[in-house]
């Protein structure tokens, strides 16, 4: 076998593209994997930029190893090579572990210098060929750094362990992204960096759902690894938690309960409120939650309107977030909806006098009734009182209320006024 060396005399531009590092590794013809090892380190003494080298790797092990290569028809026919080639399956197998191991060894240390996808790919091969912990602990903190790159295809990794139920390796995923989250609780990730993996996260969370083995714990755990901040919009964590309905149809009401705390209600769209209020599924706490997150957010967007409208004006002008400006057929419907609610509060009102005035001429005709009788039923010693007396004391029954005014009360009173005028005589003898 032919070996290419290096002469010292070579060197390697700075800004040089994968396309030109792929056509110059083409030329090397390179096939022997410890002359590999070997060129791989002498092009680190050169002073080689990482991603550069990150890419002749990913090119080289591409070549070799079918499961890495990124395009579906060459990953077709270099297997179906594979599959004719005369070494036996077990020979094949180790030969996959040892080329895996060896390309871990020899990644480039910074970070950012292989591509995420092609290092889920290479992860993906080591879960199949079950290479030592070391090399996979290595490779999953590599890509943790790395997930917000990621893509969906690649990062959907089959189960290949005899112990897991479900189809996809869900415990997998989640330690990738605990990892992720320990990275953002140093400060070392970007907001836009941790939004990304979220959608990512929920829309791995929607394919896995409709595996039937996938237990309740598992998916919780997952969906609730990523912190509160992560996620813009929940509706799609609302959309993989209704696809786990869906394919769970025995899951008890409190299990349903602990899927639905998960969703913050006030971060869903109108259209995912609208379908979750339609939603049998649910339970009942939930959809009045969502309900009453839109009757909130209605009331806002009133005010708000009533703010451009001129009609309303907020205390703090310079620190309001900014807002989209509505069209005119959106101002024109909430104007309408205002001037609705504007008539019913004012039908509200009108029948709400009406009745006021009603019970008050009721009130007025009662303690008019109990006055008359009182007159009527006057004992003999009001006739010895003054005539302003006499008012006063009339008004003074009237004030204590009608409700009060009972034969045993009128009784009484009439005993207590017979025997007051003795007192009075002996009083004035």
């Amino acid at each position: 076998m032919k070996k290419v060396s290096l002469p010292e005399s070579v060197t390697f531009p700075g800004k040089l593209s994968p396309s030109a590092a792929e056509c110059w590794f083409d030329d090397a013809c390179i096939l022997d994997m410890d002359y590999f090892v070997k060129t791989i380190a002498g092009i680190k003494a050169k002073g080689v930029r990482p991603d550069f080298i990150g890419s002749i790797i990913a090119h080289h092990a591409s070549k070799w190893l079918p499961d890495l290569s990124n395009d579906d028809t060459t990953r077709k026919g270099l297997i179906n090579n594979f599959e004719e080639s005369p070494e036996s399956v077990t020979a094949t197998w180790m030969k996959k572990r040892f080329f895996v191991e060896t390309l871990v060894g020899i990644l480039p240390p910074e970070k950012d210098s292989v591509p995420c996808n092609f290092l889920l790919r290479l992860l993906r091969t080591a879960s199949m060929v079950n290479v030592e912990s070391t090399f996979r602990e290595e490779l999953e903190k590599r890509i943790s750094w790395q997930l917000d790159q990621a893509s969906l295809k690649e990062l959907m990794i089959p189960s290949f362990s005899h112990t897991c139920g479900t189809l996809l390796d869900v415990a997998l995923v989640s330690r990738l992204v605990d990892k992720f989250v320990s990275l953002d609780s140093e400060g070392v990730k970007s907001g836009a960096a941790v939004i990304r993996v979220a959608k990512l996260v929920d829309c791995y969370l929607a394919e896995v759902a409709m595996d039937s083995d996938l237990s309740l714990a598992d998916f919780v755990a997952l969906a609730g690894a990523l912190p509160t901040h992560a996620r813009a919009t929940d509706d799609g964590l609302y959309r993989a938690i209704d696809t786990y309905l869906k394919a769970h149809p025995g899951v008890s009401k409190q299990e349903r309960k602990i899927l639905c705390r998960l969703i913050d209600s006030r971060k869903l769209s109108a259209e995912a409120s609208h379908h979750a209020a339609q939603n049998e599924r649910l339970p009942v706490r939930a959809v009045i939650q969502v309900l009453f997150s839109e009757q909130t957010k209605f009331n806002r967007q009133l005010d708000w309107s009533g703010s451009f409208n001129g009609t309303r004006s907020s205390p703090n002008i310079g620190l309001d977030p900014e807002v989209r400006c509505l069209s005119k057929r959106e101002v024109n419907a909430q104007q309408m909806e205002i001037k609705k609610l504007k008539e019913d509060v004012m039908r509200l009102q009108s029948q709400c006098n009406s009745m006021k005035a009603q019970i008050e001429r009721m009130v007025d005709k009662k303690k008019g009734l109990f006055r008359w009788k009182k007159l009527v039923m006057m004992p003999s010693f009001m006739s010895n009182l003054s005539v302003d007396e006499k008012i006063e004391e009339v008004e003074r029954e009237g004030e204590v209320g009608f409700e009060r005014q009972t034969p045993i009360n009128i009784k009484t009173k009439l005993v207590r006024g017979r025997a007051t005028p003795n007192k009075w005589r002996k009083s004035m003898s």
